[in-house]
């Protein structure tokens, strides 16, 4: 059984190894759970899943296999009476002990179970008898009986079985979701280079160990300055338009970075970056920056991060004049080339789904004038995104 389980996880691309599978065995053998699917999901899920971030492939994979329990052709039924019938009494309300008892009780319940199993031959769907959906029986799932068991599948809305076998949330924690500022911050601190400075404030515990057995054991405290993210970053960050579909992640993702990084520079643009840019979309159009000066004030150690849906005609990449909002002398692609070129390490994000880049002519020319350094607004783009900043 378990190592039909093994290969569901395999086949859903989780790295599971065999010496994880080997450590659920021996802890199954050390009996440290109950007999309770529950129990065995989050045992399951401790020792073979490494990273947080595959929680929710795990528990679709989980699901998949022991949803199984619902096709009665391959299902045998083989749980311990004794066990079965103190999980369903431990677990059942008064009013639902109640209810059972129009059947004759728990035993004649599970009895009656056992009997419908035998005799089924197939898939049902509704009727008061078989195992099946829709139907009136009490065994089976999407039917109605105030004194059931649901086996499989998800719960009809009736909220009226006696025991729910495969109820279950779990948070979704694939790295492939759109993220939240929390998740943003772990991926950002990839990009790390740390230095001490500022007045001394932190113990220095080794130095402090040092000191006082150099002076016959009287305590010397030895104090250095705190550590901090000593990177620099420049975000380039595209407004208005098209982004304001984008406007809660690329928040998410500043308000991050305005945390993560002491050395934070920003500057605003719309759809590409032209002959200026600016700091306050208010004054956009009073207090612009030249882009010029930019590329002369910042050194080529900052990391540049674009941030952008790359949605917008081709010409306003392409060609002298195509932007939108006035007469540019250059294209957008030659201002691009300027900044790559500058700040050797660079990236841009998208937070467009990456599902339909290939149906936006314009992200296709943008990726192509930035060498590829185009990343999806995920975990997985942004934590790629980081490892090529901090090469």
């Amino acid at each position: 059984m378990l190592i039909d389980f093994f290969y569901t996880l395999r086949a859903a691309k989780l790295p599971v190894s065999v010496k994880e599978y080997l450590t659920l065995l021996e802890a199954l053998k050390a009996n440290v759970i109950e007999p309770s699917l529950d129990e065995f999901y989050y045992l399951s899920r401790l020792t073979l899943v490494k990273d947080e971030q595959y929680f929710d492939r795990f528990d679709q994979a989980f699901g998949e296999y022991f949803n199984g329990i619902g096709d009665t052709a391959t299902l045998a039924l083989d749980l311990p009476d004794d066990w079965l019938a103190k999980k369903l009494q431990r677990d059942l309300t008064p009013e639902e002990k109640a209810r059972i008892e129009a059947l004759g009780g728990l035993d004649k319940l599970l009895e009656r179970l056992k009997e419908v199993f035998d005799e089924q031959k197939g898939r049902h769907e509704g009727g008061s008898k078989w195992i099946g959906t829709g139907g009136t029986s009490p065994f089976g799932n999407g039917g109605y009986n105030p004194e059931g068991i649901r086996i499989g599948g998800d719960t009809a809305g009736n909220r009226s079985a006696v025991k729910v076998w495969d109820a279950r949330a779990y948070r979704d924690y694939d790295d492939q979701v759109e993220i939240g500022t929390r998740n943003i911050k772990v991926a950002l601190r990839r990009l790390r280079r740390f230095a001490r400075e500022g007045a001394a404030q932190e113990l220095d515990l080794p130095d402090t160990i040092r000191s006082t057995a150099a002076n016959a054991g009287w305590l010397d405290l030895k104090m250095v300055p705190e550590r901090h993210n000593n990177v620099k970053v420049l975000m380039l960050l595209d407004v208005g338009g098209s982004m304001d579909d984008h406007i809660k992640r690329t928040e998410e993702l500043f308000s991050a970075a305005k945390v993560e990084f002491k050395h934070l520079e920003f500057y605003y643009f719309h759809n590409c970056v032209y002959d200026f840019l600016w700091k306050n979309n208010r004054r956009r159009h009073t207090e612009r920056t030249p882009t010029w000066d930019v590329l002369h004030k910042f050194t080529a150690d900052y990391k540049l991060i674009f941030v952008g849906d790359a949605t917008m005609s081709p010409y306003e990449v392409l060609q002298p004049g195509g932007s939108v909002e006035y007469n540019n002398r250059e294209p957008g692609a030659v201002w691009l080339r300027r900044l790559a070129d500058h700040f050797p390490r660079f990236a841009w994000l998208n937070p467009e789904p990456e599902a339909l880049w290939e149906y936006r002519q314009s992200v296709s020319v943008i990726r192509e004038v930035l060498g590829h350094r185009m990343y999806p607004l995920t975990l997985a783009g942004l934590e790629t995104a980081m490892r090529v900043l901090s090469k």
